[in-house]
Parts: C-alpha cells; structure tokens; sequence
C-alpha cells in the first residue's frame, strides 16, 4: 500500500498571482460567461451517426458518477453522494449492493467516484473515493450482490471540497489509469512529486507502472480536475478537463506531458505545454465522463446540459456538436455498452440541477 500525504509545493516561475486563483466548484459551473469560444461552434453532425435516446435504462439513482460493464451486458454503478454501488442488468433491474465503507461525501463534490472493472476477473472492481480525511484508490470484491469491505491501493491523497478527479480506465496491457485533481492547489500540478493535477498509470496493486515517465506514478501533469478518461481504438488515451474562468479542454495525453495548469488554461503556444485538440469556455461545458466510439468522442456536460460529439481523425479533434441539449438536464457519465449503445447518466441530484421525479436517470443511446 502506498501511504502518501500530498503536501504543498509553491510554483516560483508562474503567472503572477496563480496562487491567489479563486476556484471554482465544479469547473466553474456559476461564473459569468466570457466570450464565446470559436471552438465549440457548429450545427452539422455526421452523417454516418444518427445518436437517438431509445430508451430509460433506471430512474430514481442518486448522482450515478461511474459506469462499469460486465462481458452480460450487467453493468456496476457508483452513486457518488450515497456511496454505494448497484448493478444494473440490460432490462433495468435495479440491484443494490451496498455502500462502500468509508466512503464520503461531505465535501461538496467528493464520496463514491470513479470505478473500473479489473479486466481479467468480474468479481473485481477498482474505485476511487474520498473519506473524511483523504482521496484513495481502493480495490473491491463483489460476491453475489454484496460488495466487500474496500482494500486501500493508494491513501493519502489530498482532498478538498472540489477537485477530486476520479475517474478510473484500464487500457490492453492492463495498465490502470486514474486522473486525479488538483484538490483546491493549483501550484501541485506542476510538481510531478505530486499526485494531485495528475494523470498516473499503475499496476494492479495501485504501485507505478514500469516504464513511467518520472519513475513513480504519474504519466501525465499540469492537471486541474480530470472527469473523463477513454481510449481510441488506436491505444491513444483522451481525457477531458474542467477550466476555471476562460475554457474547458478535451486532451490527448502524452506520456511525461505538462497540460499546463494553472500556468495555461485552454490553447498555448508556449512547447513547453501541451495544448487541448479541442476547447469550451466554462459556460457552456463542464466536461464530465467520456466515451470513443466509431472514431467519436462522446462527452458528457454537466453546465453544458448535453452530451458533445467530436468526430476523431488520428490525433486530430473535429467540431464538436451539441446533442440532446437542455433536455435531460446535467450529463455526468458517458460509456460504451457491449450492445456497442451507450448508457448516458444524468447528474441532476448532485444539488447544482433541477431533478425531477425520475432523477438521476441512466439512458441508452443508439448510433
């Protein structure tokens, strides 16, 4: 087990006052709109995707944050407010299979998080939580339909009313990813000792991963608050990030890539920094989950009240297209079903949206 207390590093060479930045919960969900970015702009989808609502898979869940699906077409559900985990069968049977010890959620945006299907046993699960004294990564036994008590991976890390990051994706070597947020201290994402505003690749026993670019955890840096991690179907990882006041970005990760927080936020041209393939400002987005399919990103938007399409063409990001908007409310998690669907999770619960009698909802989504 790795027992790491993430302390404070101050960034010497960055932009003047960074330390002062006023963060805002949740990407910035209530700030007042900037222009409009030249970015997010067009009315055309692709031909060769038609995205239609077929179905309501469940109602009535608390802020569904994370998707796993089993090889049944099952799929395990975290509940980020109440901490529990469900199962979810294809014809919507609801199965609890209770809370997950420890996890917390009294911080604003913290409890039940990302989770991740080991891919060579379904009886294991990875999940990443806060309690009332850290964020973790802990491993997850489900038998029949209980869940056992949570075996801690990675402890330690600094937790914060916003920030977290969370969400969990394995990639075909078995290499586990996990984004974590800056945790309300922008300056450690800029220190690759750090594992907050990180992107890390590890082992299945949470430990770095052989052939890291620093020689510990972390893949990736100069992160804000990561929500969405997928995977082409060329191996190249994607993620999605919340801006604080000017954008919100859709990234290709590198290995050893600075993303630039909070020196940048949104494109730049300094090479010392990754720049996004595609940007939002923080009015119209919040990026959330993601999922690639047919060389298109689907993303979800929490403030943004939809799910984005982004058609893919190598490392190169399209125009994105706004679907479904206004009409389910805030869009948490987006997730590829083996039916080759999507399930679509709503996140109206979470105290920023509007529910109604049938939120948080899961919906499927055919192509």
């Amino acid at each position: 087990m790795i027992d790491r207390m993430i302390g404070r590093r101050t960034f010497l060479t960055g932009i003047a006052g960074a330390g002062a930045l006023a963060l805002a919960g949740c990407g910035s969900d209530d700030k007042p709109a900037p222009p409009k970015a030249p970015t997010a702009t067009t009315s055309t989808t692709p031909t060769t995707i038609n995205p239609k609502v077929a179905s309501t898979v469940a109602t009535g869940l608390n802020v569904p944050w994370g998707i796993a699906f089993l090889a049944s077409g099952a799929a395990y559900v975290s509940q980020r407010d109440d901490g529990s985990l469900l199962r979810i069968d294809p014809d919507g049977t609801v199965t609890p299979l209770g809370g997950v010890d420890g996890a917390d959620a009294a911080t604003s945006e913290g409890g039940l998080m990302g989770i991740a299907l080991d891919p060579d046993d379904e009886s294991v699960l990875y999940a990443y939580m806060s309690t009332r004294s850290d964020d973790r990564l802990v491993r997850l036994a489900v038998t029949g339909d209980a869940v056992g008590k949570p075996e801690p991976l990675i402890t330690g890390v600094r937790s914060a009313a916003n920030h977290h990051g969370g969400r969990l994706v394995f990639d075909d070597s078995g290499h586990l990813f996990l984004a974590i947020g800056d945790g309300a201290v922008p300056d450690d994402a800029q220190d690759k000792g750090s594992l907050n505003g990180t992107i890390l690749r590890l082992d299945k026993e949470g430990k770095p991963a052989s052939g890291n670019p620093f020689g510990n955890e972390v893949w990736s840096y100069g992160h804000r608050n990561v929500e969405g991690l997928a995977f082409d179907a060329d191996g190249r990882l994607w993620a999605s990030e919340f801006g604080q006041d000017a954008f919100d970005e859709l990234n290709l990760i590198q290995k050893g890539g600075n993303y630039g927080w909070p020196q940048v936020e949104g494109t730049s041209d300094d090479p010392d920094f990754v720049t996004p393939k595609v940007t939002w400002h923080t009015d119209e987005c919040s990026p959330a989950g993601i999922a690639i399919t047919r060389s298109t990103a689907f993303m979800a938007g929490l403030r943004g009240e939809c799910v984005w399409m982004i058609p893919l063409d190598g490392e190169s990001a399209g125009k994105p297209v706004r679907l479904f908007e206004g009409e389910y409310g805030r869009i948490r998690d987006v997730v590829v079903a083996p039916d080759e669907s999507l399930w679509v999770s709503t996140s109206n619960t979470d105290s920023r949206g509007r529910p109604d009698d049938k939120d948080d909802r899961i919906l499927r989504v055919t192509l």
